[in-house]
């Protein structure tokens, strides 16, 4: 619990920006959109028409006129692609850093056995996680208040779990990578992170690669998707737990063993 507290610390200034980037960002698309909504039908009749591009963002699927479809599409992308990051960042350097800044010879005297290090930093990444999602969202149900926009808050919370079991499975993925770094490496994770994102692309356009979504967290995060079926897509999330869970065990395994300098 000590280093968690310490961890959540060190961490607190980048949740905060991170926050308050993804957040305010959401929250500006919702503002405008008003302002927006008698210009919907035409962008719907323009975007339907603009080939493989329409086809990589699902904007062929989804009605501009219906706020969670506006949604999905302008602020989709933003919590999808920044909070990935934001995970991406968290892992990587979780277990990494304590070689590259030389603090693992400081932290491994205490009486800490090596699964408690692995642990205490695994649950800090996961309240991050979780703060940066609960206050995001809270930003965005504020911002719909405002603009008295009469929606269907389903879809709306389904889009954000989905982000935040995006972040988790990124984040878990990058911790395991993490255990067998010597050196953080933050292009490392902002990597994995683009990796998925533009799988995800190229499996929306083609669909001889349609098989890329099982490769990608965010195959499950699709708004298209998710306002049709009103659900998660099961099989691209079970697919996505159980990689959450060998990033987990990787980190476990590996640094417990690991040959620390």
């Amino acid at each position: 619990m000590t280093l968690m507290k310490h961890e959540m610390k060190l961490g607190r200034t980048a949740l905060i920006i991170w926050t308050l980037a993804i957040g305010l960002m959401l929250a500006v698309c919702v503002l405008i959109y008003p302002e927006m909504k008698s210009e919907m039908d035409s962008m719907t009749a323009m975007f339907s028409s603009m080939g493989a591009f329409t086809a990589a963002f699902g904007m062929d699927r989804i009605n501009f006129g219906e706020f969670t479809g506006f949604y999905s599409v302008e602020c989709g992308n933003i919590i999808g692609l920044g909070g990935a990051f934001f995970a991406a960042l968290l892992g990587i350097s979780a277990l990494a850093k304590e070689e590259k800044d030389h603090t693992a010879e400081f932290l491994l005297t205490h009486p800490l056995k090596r699964r408690d290090v692995v642990t205490g930093k695994l649950c800090s990444i996961l309240a991050q996680i979780l703060l940066l999602n609960l206050m995001v969202f809270l930003l965005v149900v504020a911002s719909v208040l405002a603009i008295g926009e009469k929606i269907d808050w389903t879809p709306l919370f389904l889009l954000h779990l989905s982000n935040a079991i995006l972040q988790l499975e990124t984040a878990l993925i990058c911790f395991g990578i993490s255990a067998f770094l010597k050196r953080g490496s933050l292009g490392i994770g902002m990597g994995v992170a683009m990796i998925f994102y533009f799988l995800n692309l190229v499996a929306n356009i083609t669909d001889s690669l349609e098989f890329l979504k099982y490769f990608t967290p965010f195959s499950y995060t699709e708004g298209a998707d998710i306002l049709a079926d009103n659900h998660l897509n099961a099989p691209f999330l079970t697919i996505g737990i159980i990689c959450t869970l060998i990033g987990g065990i990787a980190a476990y395994v590996k640094y417990c063993r690991k040959d620390i300098a």
